[in-house]
């Protein structure tokens, strides 16, 4: 199961996940970022995925995706931390990391 919390301020538009992005919950996700998506408005586009517990090949793709379209990635513990360095590393994910606390930011 995926929870998915949107938050807007002036300058973000925020999905806060919780759960895990795994099977049908991928397209809920995709789906999600089209409605609230308004890429009109200038806003930063921040996914954090602080609590997400597991993520499948399907969303790891889906996170590619979404960064093409100009997202941003808030990411914390060691399984997502792990993720975000192994997506790091591959050619096609050039994510710039600022470590901050036990946070890592991926722009």
């Amino acid at each position: 199961m995926l929870r998915i919390i949107n938050r807007a301020t002036d300058d973000e538009e925020r999905w806060i996940l919780c759960g895990q992005l795994v099977g049908p919950w991928v397209a809920e996700l995709r789906s999600n970022w089209g409605e609230v998506r308004d890429p009109s408005r200038g806003r930063r586009c921040v996914i954090d995925l602080s609590d997400v517990t597991l993520i499948d090949e399907r969303g790891e793709r889906l996170l590619g995706d979404l960064r093409d379209e100009g997202a941003e990635f808030v990411a914390r513990g060691v399984y997502t931390k792990h993720l975000v360095e192994t997506l790091r590393s591959q050619d096609e994910w050039p994510f710039r990391i600022c470590q901050m606390d036990t946070t890592i930011r991926i722009k």
